[in-house]
């Protein structure tokens, strides 16, 4: 009979050997995806090679094909919504872990959850009826008073690179206002209230114990939310323009590499037109890959052991 040390130990050793099991799924599921990218896109490398990345000519009559004015409405169109949504999520998150009476911040929470799980067609029709009208209205007053400037030239067409992220914050905003208030309330307590006795101020706690305690997690929930604009299809596709062109100014109508490929998969008539697509798909799938390891990498350096990793 075996002895019940040894018995465990196996134990230990074939629970760790099934969980390593699941891990090589995911990580096999990855692999399988970007081989069947590459494989699915080789006739547009072969035809293109790396020059597909920085050529913006996109011609399906003369089958001539370049990834960059998608690739920059995609990086340019989430940028912004970065710029837009990271600071409004944590302020909202402080104010509902910090300062709203808890009945208010549970019926918040409630209505910011909601808004998360609002499929992005519904936030798509919304910018169309709601947004869109409100951003043609409000351009002229852009190219009046900044129209020097290169980003509020142009046209007040209400379609373009503004709207897109105006509507892709709307998208971010809940996945990072809730994962950080979580984390603010997960702040200990004692902490903060040793922090308050010393004669602090509610914002110079803030400052000092709960933003450093919570940053890595606050930074990993901006870049899980990077991570929803860089893909985003139909609400994008429904405010951005679709046009495959590079411009400075917000103003102008774009593309994004997501939207091309839901817009134009159905219609490819070429075997080329179609590896093209697909190398697009590649592309982004790369560059989310890219954003992912960049935010583990910034939280990795960022961590002090002080709060949760």
């Amino acid at each position: 009979m075996a002895k019940p040390g040894l018995r465990e130990r196996a134990d230990d050793k074939t629970f760790r050997l099934f969980v390593l099991g699941f891990g090589l799924v995911a990580v096999a599921l990855c692999a399988a995806l970007a081989a069947e990218l590459a494989w699915g896109s080789k006739l547009a490398w072969a035809k293109f090679g790396p020059a597909f990345f920085w050529s913006s000519r996109w011609n399906p009559v003369e089958e001539q094909f370049g990834a960059l004015p998608f690739i920059y409405g995609t990086l340019v169109s989430s940028l912004l919504a970065l710029l837009l949504s990271a600071p409004l999520g944590l302020g909202a998150a402080v104010f509902l872990a910090e300062i709203a009476p808890k009945r208010l911040a549970a019926a918040l929470c409630f209505l910011i959850e909601i808004l998360a799980a609002i499929p992005s067609v519904i936030i798509g029709m919304m910018g169309i009826f709601v947004l869109v009208p409100a951003v043609r209205w409000f351009e002229p007053f852009l190219i009046k008073y900044f129209g020097f400037l290169p980003l509020f030239a142009g046209t007040p067409y209400g379609v373009g690179m503004l709207s897109a992220g105006l509507i892709l914050s709307v998208m971010m905003l809940p996945y990072i206002t809730s994962i950080s208030r979580e984390l603010l309330l997960a702040v200990p307590q004692q902490m903060k209230e040793g922090m308050l006795a010393l004669g602090s101020t509610r914002w110079e706690m803030l400052r000092k114990v709960s933003l450093p305690y919570a940053r890595s997690g606050i930074i990993g929930a901006v870049f899980l939310a990077l991570g929803r604009a860089l893909g985003e299809t139909m609400a994008v596709t429904m405010v951005i323009g679709n046009t495959p062109k590079i411009s400075a100014s917000l103003l102008d109508p774009a593309y994004t590499m997501s939207a091309v490929i839901a817009n134009e998969l159905a219609e490819a008539t070429s075997d080329i037109y179609v590896h093209s697509l697909i190398a697009i798909a590649l592309a982004l799938f790369l560059i989310t890959l890219v954003v992912n390891a960049g935010a583990r990498l910034m939280v990795y350096r960022l961590s002090d052991g002080g709060g949760p990793q």
